[in-house]
């Protein structure tokens, strides 16, 4: 065995020798160096000096790389395939295979997905799914017999063939809106399917269509794009406001072979205002009571807007111009209510009759009603008559007394009753404590008892006058104003008077002053009751 080993040496340092002797021919043909030995600088004839030659150049500091000894074209699977046992695919060659050689894999799927046998024949060994995985990057190695590595790693790829194993899918319902009257070719809204399949095949290639089961005589679709668009500019909200599309896309470029999905899209036509206000009759009969209270409703002119009522935009007009009288103005249900701005009488006019016009100034086309909407009526009014209360010829009396004096004609109040009915009237005084009365018939006031301004100047109180027999009533009130007359005599006032035993004549020892309650500016002459010597008082 020692003897075999040692000749074993030498057999392989010769094949050693040999392998890098045709190495260095192929390096110095592939740099330009000539092959031949005995043309290596050095003149030597021997094979020693040129192998000697050759092997000082091979460690010279010079790289170039080594070309691969691997042999193959590129390999494909298709995806789906069924897998009863291996499938080869290809096969691994490579310069360098000898016998007892063997192949080897490396990387994604090596040894569970992907196999070589001895001699390199490659084989996938489960379904392979494209969507999952469209690529498998491997490397091969090439072992001896002694499983040392012959030649170093070949990095190949194998690449799933797409088939068309998925349906496009839509990813949900779709709405859209379009204003009506919108031009021919106005957008709606874009739908967008997808399809797992390989995009840089036809199986992902999606055309899309409007199925005729959908309400699709209105609209179109872009083939490639799926954006749907009006086909016609004729769309009105007021008859027909919704429209159900029903979409499909099909993948092949639409071709027969194609799968297809659908969806559908609900297309809401917009409302804009494309028809007139219209009364909903051409005469309006309205009774309205006189006592009716202003800046309320006494009406409603109902109007028909086939649009939505933002948009409608009703203006009124009152012809002849009774603006002083009677407003419109617009409810919330955009219709007209009639308001009264002047109090009504029964008694002075009883009725009226005017004309009321209706238009809209934000319409954005020629109305689609235009030759059958009412924009002119008649509005009647009748006044009905109220059982008015009495009226006062004053809203308040004012009179004058002499006071300690028994009056017995102050003066008159007077109330008629407004309505035609013209009842009689009947007056009392509402203050049982009044000093003043009234004549129930004639509205007469009188004096009960004297009066004293120097106790009360002023006496206010309500009169009532009632329709007869026991109809309504109305008050009023009366001030009665007490005039003075000179009727207090003066009063004196004085303090406390000293005189001093030896005061000169003429002295004044005090003061007098005098006071009257009367209302006159009185002027007081003074003078001593009884004369005397001693005393006297200025005037």
């Amino acid at each position: 065995m020692l003897q075999k080993a040692m000749y074993a040496v030498p057999m392989l340092r010769a094949s050693a020798a040999l392998t890098l002797v045709f190495l260095v021919a192929a390096l110095a043909q592939w740099e330009g160096v000539p092959s031949d030995p005995s043309s290596v600088a050095g003149g030597g004839d021997g094979r020693g000096d040129g192998m000697r030659e050759i092997v000082r150049k091979e460690r010279l500091p010079y790289r170039s790389r080594q070309k691969r000894a691997w042999i193959w074209n590129s390999y494909y699977v298709t995806e789906e395939s069924e897998m009863i046992s291996p499938k080869k695919i290809g096969k691994l060659k490579s310069s360098k295979t000898a016998d007892g050689t063997t192949f080897k894999l490396r990387g994604d799927g090596a040894n569970s997905i992907f196999t070589v046998n001895r001699n390199g024949d490659l084989f996938v060994i489960k379904t392979l799914d494209r969507e999952e995985k469209s690529m498998y990057n491997l490397t091969a190695l090439l072992y001896d017999g002694r499983d040392q590595l012959v030649e170093d790693a070949g990095e190949f790829v194998v690449q799933v063939n797409d088939i068309n194993d998925h349906i496009p899918v839509f990813p949900r319902t779709y709405n859209g809106s379009i204003l009506e009257r919108s031009g021919i070719g106005a957008k709606v809204v874009q739908v967008m399917a997808t399809d797992a399949d390989d995009p840089s095949t036809v199986h992902a290639e999606l055309r899309y269509s409007l199925r005729p089961e959908g309400e699709r005589s209105a609209f179109e679709i872009n083939i490639i794009t799926g954006m749907i668009t009006s086909r016609v500019d004729t769309l009105d909200r007021e008859d027909k406001s919704q429209y159900v599309l029903v979409v499909q896309a099909k993948d092949m470029r639409g071709m027969t072979t194609g799968t297809t999905a659908t969806t559908s899209v609900t297309v809401t036509i917009t409302d804009i205002n494309d028809n007139m206000a219209s009364f909903t009759q051409d005469t309006y009969d309205l009774s309205v009571p006189e006592n009716q209270m202003l800046e309320e409703k006494i009406g409603t002119l109902t109007l028909d807007d086939r649009d939505e009522i933002q948009n409608n935009e009703p203006v009124f007009t009152i012809l002849p111009n009774l603006s002083s009288q009677f407003a419109l103005s617009r409810s919330p249900q955009k219709d007209g209510h009639l308001m009264l701005k002047k109090a009504l009488d029964y008694e002075t006019k009883s009725s009226y009759s005017f004309i009321v016009n209706v238009h809209e100034n934000s319409l954005q086309f020629p109305a689609d009603n235009k030759d059958v909407s009412i924009t002119k009526a008649r509005v009647n009014i009748r006044v009905l008559d109220v059982d008015e209360p009495p009226v006062f010829s004053k809203p308040s009396y004012a009179f004058n007394v002499m006071e300690e004096e028994m009056a017995t004609n102050i003066g008159i109040v007077s109330a008629t009753d407004p309505d035609q009915a013209n009842k009689a009237m009947r007056y009392s005084v509402e203050d049982q404590e009044c000093p003043v009365g009234v004549n129930p018939v004639t509205g007469q006031l009188f004096i009960l008892r004297k009066l004293d301004r120097e106790l009360r100047t002023t006496h206010i109180f309500q009169v009532r006058a009632q329709e007869e027999p026991s109809g309504l009533h109305s008050l009023v009130r009366v001030n009665i104003s007490v005039q003075d007359k000179n009727d207090n005599a003066p009063e004196l006032v004085w303090d406390d008077i000293f005189v001093c035993e030896n005061d000169m004549a003429g002295t004044v020892i005090g003061r007098l002053s005098a006071t009257d309650r009367d209302e006159q500016v009185a002027s007081f002459h003074y003078s001593l009751v009884n004369p005397s010597d001693n005393f006297t008082i200025t005037k």
